[in-house]
């Protein structure tokens, strides 16, 4: 038993043997062919590019590997070629092809050379980008600097587009900041602004075409310390005496802001060489406090700061204290005859007409006197009594017309007139100009003016007169427009002096045109169209029945069928609207309180009439 044991064991050695050597032979003897293929191109530069090879299979082996190219398609080993010998990884090995000419393409492929055979990859085809020099910068400030670079001539790619590329970190290119110096090959100039002080810059030259962008060798420069960025922000709570500006230092400039605060006068463009209030150190908001002011004074202000560049100023901001308003009274013979009904009396300087200056003016007075008298005597008083009075003599007899003589003996005479009246307290001067107040407008194509008509019991002037919408007027008071009133602020009641704007028209329509000179340095208007409106009416409480003017009688009329059902009433009112409407009784219009509505005794067709100046309604029946 043993035996067949032993006999089993070298059998199977034998086969094992047998098998073995086989294996072994076969295994020598085949080999795959030899190939080698061109995998990646990476790295394009003006001059150079990186192409990898990598081996497919080696074959009986290779005596030299690389990369051929040129500028031709196909090149093999007689064009040009980059021998490898350094390491592989792997089966890869990497060459970069230097010397290549800018915007030119190339064609190149990997290659192997075995004993027997010259193999190439494939074919891969590039075009080198623009070759560029970047320029030293020179000119530098803390905020600007000036340089440049050159596109050098290469292989006939069009450059659309050139510059520099900037800005703090190593390499910048086109995605970040970058200066657009046209188009084509050959030097150009680059100014960088809005720069940072002490602050280090890196710079690159560009040039962009259809290959892709190239960029020039880097440079760098560092900008100085600049002059910071301050500014007077707003301006609040103006008093007589004081203000508060609101101020900021922005930007330091890339110092340390050492001093900052307001410089103040009342000459334009103040400077710390003059008044100033410290406002402390560094950037950020602060206030200033200005006190000690003097009334109606005109004021310059700018906010400075101040570093090792030096120091800088905000923007010049003017403002007036507020002025105190003076009242000067316009005593005289002529009160009495001129203002009937009113508590004015004549040479009364507490009970006068005046004249006021205004918050923004406080030296200049102003204001509208009516004088009714063919020849009128009177003064100015600077009081409500005789304490300080002016005329226009200088005490010795002589006239001096338009100077203003608290030594004056002799009176101001004036002939009748409405006259606008102004004086200086400051030179102590004054002006009287006559006015004839009236309408033009394009409903007569402003051909000539339509006087208006003065009710000394009102102090106002009026006129009735027709409009059309779309139309526009103005009231003047001279001929050669030199005192002309517009409404700038388009609110329907207020008047400016000469305003760009006319006063529009609306409707057409039939108005009661109202001017009111009679308070100094606040004039006032009114435009009104009348019609009646209620459940008495023909259009109920939804329509008005317009009213029109009656030039025979003054007073504007309407004729309509007037219904007494279900207790039917009406009431006058202005524009179709109820800002302004009139109710109560017939004798005793009102708009106080909601005024009850008019009542109609019976049905029937009746003439309403109505005086919007004297506030006078009938209704007659017909």
């Amino acid at each position: 038993m043993k035996k067949i044991f032993n006999y089993r064991i070298l059998a199977f050695l034998f086969i094992a043997t047998i098998l073995y050597v086989a294996c072994t032979k076969e295994t020598a003897n085949t080999r795959l062919p030899a190939k080698i293929s061109t995998s990646q191109l990476k790295n394009v530069t003006a001059d150079s590019a990186t192409v990898v090879g990598f081996v497919v299979a080696a074959g009986a082996g290779f005596t030299e590997e690389g990369v051929v190219y040129g500028k031709s398609a196909a090149p093999t080993t007689s064009s040009s070629k980059f021998i490898f010998t350094g390491p592989t990884s792997g089966a890869t090995y990497t060459a970069k092809i230097g010397g290549l000419a800018s915007s030119t393409i190339y064609y190149a492929r990997a290659y192997a050379i075995t004993p027997t055979e010259t193999l190439y990859g494939e074919q891969v085809t590039f075009t080198t980008l623009t070759a560029l020099t970047t320029a030293a910068f020179t000119g530098i400030t803390g905020n600007a600097a000036t340089g440049g670079g050159n596109v050098i001539v290469g292989g006939g790619v069009a450059v659309t587009a050139r510059g520099i590329c900037y800005g703090t970190n190593h390499n910048p290119d086109i995605s970040g900041s970058k200066t657009s110096d046209g188009t084509g090959t050959g030097p150009f100039v680059s100014v960088l602004s809005a720069l940072k002080g002490n602050t280090t810059y890196y710079v690159r030259a560009y040039g962009t075409s259809s290959v892709g962008t190239g960029y020039g060798p880097e440079v760098s420069f560092k900008t100085p310390v600049d002059l910071p960025v301050v500014s007077t922000d707003s301006l609040k709570n103006v008093t007589k005496v004081s203000a508060i500006l609101y101020n900021r230092v922005s930007y330091d400039g890339g110092g340390t802001v050492t001093a900052r605060g307001l410089a103040w006068g009342t000459s334009e463009s103040p400077t710390i060489a003059g008044t100033v209030l410290s406002g402390g150190t560094g950037t950020g908001s602060f206030i200033s406090n200005l006190t000690g002011l003097t009334s109606g004074t005109v004021y310059h202000v700018r906010a400075y700061a101040t570093n090792s560049a030096g120091t800088a100023y905000g923007a010049d901001k003017m403002f007036t204290t507020i002025a105190n308003i003076l009242t000067w009274g316009i005593p005289g013979d002529y009160v009495s005859a001129s203002y009937p009904g009113s508590a004015f009396n004549n040479w009364d300087p507490a009970n006068s007409p005046i004249v006021m200056s205004t918050i923004s003016a406080g030296d200049k007075l102003e204001g509208y006197v009516y004088m009714a008298n063919a020849s009128n005597n009177w003064k100015f008083t600077a009081n409500k009594d005789w304490s300080v009075g002016y005329a226009n003599n200088d005490g010795n007899g002589v006239l001096e017309p338009g100077v203003l003589d608290p030594a004056a003996k002799n009176n101001i005479t004036s002939p009748a007139g409405y006259y606008k009246i102004n004086a200086n307290a400051t030179t102590m001067t004054y002006t009287q100009v006559a006015t004839t107040w009236g309408i033009m407008g394009d409903y007569n194509n402003w051909a000539s003016q339509t006087n208006m008509i003065y009710n000394p019991a009102s102090q106002t002037f009026s006129l009735a007169l027709h409009l059309t919408s779309g139309g526009t007027f103005k009231f003047r008071g001279t001929s050669d427009w030199s005192v002309n009133f517009g409404n700038t602020a388009g609110d329907g009641t207020t008047l400016d002096y000469g305003a760009a704007n006319n006063i529009p028209v609306t409707t057409t329509a039939d108005y009661a045109l109202t001017l009111d000179l009679s308070h100094p340095n606040a004039y006032t208007y009114s435009a009104n169209f009348w019609g009646l409106i209620g459940d008495a009416t023909p259009g109920s409480w939804s329509t008005d029945t317009p009213m029109t003017w009656d030039p025979i009688h003054n007073v504007f009329t309407a004729t309509l069928a007037l219904s007494t059902a279900n207790g039917a009433s009406f009431k006058i009112r202005a524009n179709g609207a109820w800002t302004l409407a009139y109710g109560g009784t017939l004798s005793a219009l009102t708009t106080a309180g909601g005024a009850p509505n008019l009542s109609v005794p019976t049905a029937g067709n009746y003439t309403i009439t109505f005086d919007p100046w004297k506030v006078i309604a009938t209704a007659t029946k017909n």
